[in-house]
């Protein structure tokens, strides 16, 4: 399993620094990146991205997470009423998709204050003391919180939920008098249509799930070119991990 590492630093030249030694712990076979990106809290408390380290695309799980991460600690200050508030929750969810709880996002608000820089990357790791020492060694704090898609288990329910409420409306739809039988075909159609929403989100989903995994495949397959037989060893073992799981997955949902 993959994890996403938050280092803070404290200026942004130090997380530029940081990014650079990332880098060469991956050409040294230490680990593989999946996506890292910069961002700074300003001196009006804002937080933003200062640095697209690698571009890391807002489409990838670390670009998610960068985002939820801008929103949450730069956030509406006591979760201000109205569309701010709105907006707050919004950034919550989508941290939590990816099983960022309150006690990481806690300790990253709590480490970076105005004016620091902090690195964020999604990463394999097959040692950790390796990136440790480094990042130490530049001033840096590491958080560590593993990647789980708490997302797709939501959607799952989500259909699992819709399918029970749909079976229980036409069992009474079968029971019911005539004059009930007009109310219950309007939620029997309320009901399918949001069972057809959760389907769509639920493919997309995978969908994304699979060229994720396409792409860390790649990448791994790239680092273990290089890479010395031992860590060869543990990067075709995380390799068969994730495409058991992506075969898993579209087996499950017929794809």
């Amino acid at each position: 399993m993959s994890n996403f590492i938050v280092v803070v630093f404290p200026t942004e030249k130090q997380a530029d620094e940081g990014r650079k030694a990332l880098k060469e712990l991956q050409e040294e076979g230490k680990l593989t990146i999946h996506g890292m990106a910069i961002i700074t809290k300003q001196t009006d408390g804002k937080v933003s991205m200062k640095d697209q380290a690698d571009k890391a695309p807002f489409g990838t799980a670390v670009g998610t997470v960068v985002g939820s991460l801008i929103g949450l600690l730069g956030g509406p200050v006591g979760l201000a009423a109205g569309a701010a508030a709105g907006a707050f929750l919004g950034y919550s969810v989508d941290a939590s998709n990816y099983g960022l709880g309150t006690e990481f996002v806690d300790e990253v608000s709590r480490n970076l204050t105005t004016g620091k820089s902090t690195l964020v990357a999604e990463v394999d790791e097959y040692w950790t003391v390796p990136l440790d020492l480094t990042m130490e060694a530049l001033g840096g704090i590491i958080v560590r919180q593993w990647r789980l898609d708490v997302e797709q288990d939501l959607i799952r329910n989500d259909i699992r939920a819709r399918n029970a409420e749909l079976s229980q409306l036409k069992a009474e739809y079968g029971q019911a008098e005539d004059e009930h039988k007009a109310r219950l075909e309007v939620r029997i159609k309320i009901v399918e249509a949001k069972l057809k929403a959760a389907v769509e989100r639920e493919k997309a989903k995978v969908e994304a799930l699979k060229q994720q995994a396409d792409a860390k495949i790649k990448a791994l397959q790239k680092q273990a070119t290089t890479a010395s037989p031992e860590t060869r060893t543990i990067i075709e073992q995380r390799v068969a991990e994730i495409q058991a799981e992506s075969e898993k997955l579209a087996k499950q949902h017929g794809t």
